[in-house]
């Protein structure tokens, strides 16, 4: 059985090599140069070995990396430029944190707490999480700052619910709760304008277009599908993708007897707690204050250390922060060299010449799916909205789309489909790297679930905008 499993990865690889070999040298596209064609043909071989399961991501990428230079498509520099980017070191950091909520004894309590209040069943606990998202999300301009608030608790409530990665009872609890919190944050980061950077960009762009977003008026276009949604996708993924623990009704009196045990504040919590509250405060007052998240996430790193709630013993074991930093990177750089090359803005034209002289329905349905199927070309959402956001509103205005519904609407798709792969948003990555979801895990369910985001946006969201505009 072993040996047929290795036969069929072995054919896969074998496949896939051909694919990409082929599609490297077939003639290039008019409207194209090398560089552009040629990187896409290493970028999207490299996609489909993860989603077919050839390789891992981390494989992928490495290999995709070492193409793109050895072929020359892109220079050293452009190769590894997304080593340098500071909000990829945000997340890493974010993972080593996460390690100290934990170490210290506050995740546990604060997995503790939630418990007893929502313990009694799996899916209470997911649509919680998903609340608290969705409360804290209008201070936070950075969904990626978000997911670090986020995962340390997912993490502590999965660990302290008997669900680990090491003794593989990843599926008991852990993975569903990690797949709905990555999923939640498509959802809080449409609902609120300053809940994630590219939405207030990206509403500076449509405003050229003379079309006005306000605070109020993203919140109620966004409020009836977002609510819609947020009902419906933990319900969703409890039935494609069940936690092996459904009902726990013992677990809140389980959670208050551990709370009893646990007594009083320790100094570790103390410092953990002011330090994680220190943190969020400074994230949440960057923009006004022109502070770095990322250096901010430094330095209560740095607090960690010399308290000794983290340590360099800590850091050693932490192997998956550094697998993350090495796939995630490549795959930025890759994805970011690819729309400078002008691939992205080529797909653009090439649409804006396919729906020409189409009803201005069917004109807005191919804008909305073609934008948010391109996102598998994209590492980062902000990327996406800002090289593609002007030309797919200029093309749907220009085919007498309304242009509020348009502009609305391409911004919330900037958000709904960031699951759709586990680069897709950089607050993905740490959920990708817990170990409790695969990669390939992520791009099925969170297909399913940017399908599911996709059509509600498009029927009850787009009847809702119509309505309210």
């Amino acid at each position: 059985m072993h040996t047929k499993t290795i036969s069929k990865q072995h054919l896969k690889q074998v496949f896939l090599l051909i694919f990409g070999v082929l599609l490297y040298n077939i003639d290039i596209p008019e409207g194209l140069n090398a560089n552009a064609w040629h990187l896409f043909a290493i970028f999207i071989t490299s996609i489909l070995a993860v989603i077919s399961n050839a390789l891992p991501i981390i494989t992928s990428s490495i290999i995709a990396l070492s193409a793109s230079v050895l072929t020359h498509t892109l220079t050293s520099k452009q190769a590894y430029s997304g080593f340098s980017e500071d909000f990829i070191l945000l997340i890493i950091v974010a993972f080593l944190i996460a390690r100290g909520v934990i170490k210290s004894g506050l995740g546990k309590r604060i997995a503790f707490i939630i418990i007893k209040k929502f313990g009694k069943s799996s899916l209470g606990l997911a649509y919680s999480i998903i609340a608290a998202d969705m409360f804290i999300s209008p201070a936070f301009p950075s969904n990626t700052a978000r997911s670090g608030v986020l995962y340390p608790i997912v993490n502590a409530l999965s660990i302290d619910s008997g669900s680990k990665v090491s003794n593989g009872t990843r599926k008991k609890l852990g993975a569903f709760l990690m797949m709905c919190s990555m999923a939640g944050l498509t959802l809080s980061s449409s609902l609120w304008l300053t809940a994630m950077a590219a939405n207030p960009a990206g509403a500076a762009i449509a405003k050229e277009f003379g079309i006005n977003i306000t605070y109020g008026t993203w919140a109620l276009a966004a409020s009836l599908p977002v609510t819609l949604l947020y009902l419906l996708v933990p319900f969703v993924i409890y039935k494609i993708y069940p936690p092996d623990i459904k009902h726990t009704p013992e677990a809140p009196k389980i959670a208050h007897d551990a709370l009893v045990k646990m007594g009083k504040f320790s100094r570790n919590e103390w410092i953990m707690s002011i330090t994680f509250i220190g943190m969020v405060f400074l994230w949440v007052m960057s923009g006004e204050w022109s502070i770095n998240k990322t250096a901010v996430a430094f330095l209560g790193l740095g607090i960690l250390m010399i308290s000794n709630i983290f340590t360099v013993d800590d850091m050693k074991k932490e192997g998956s922060a550094l697998e993350t930093l090495i796939w995630f990177a490549i795959l930025f750089s890759l994805s970011s060299n690819l729309n400078e090359f002008g691939f992205m803005s080529w797909i653009g034209d090439y649409i804006a010449e396919w729906v020409s002289g189409l009803a201005w329905q069917l004109v807005y349905i191919l804008i909305i799916v073609s934008y948010v199927i391109i996102h598998y070309f994209f590492v980062s959402q902000t990327a996406q909205m800002l090289a593609l956001y002007s030309i797919f509103l200029g093309v749907a205005t220009y085919s007498n789309v309304p242009a509020e519904l348009i502009a609305y609407m391409l911004l919330f798709a900037t958000n709904f489909s960031a699951i759709i792969t586990p680069q897709g948003s950089s607050a993905n990555v740490i959920y990708a790297g817990s170990g409790y979801i695969t990669s390939n895990e992520i791009y099925k369910i969170g297909g399913l679930i940017t399908a599911l985001n996709t059509f509600i946006f498009l029927t009850v969201g787009t009847a809702w905008i119509i309505f309210i505009i």
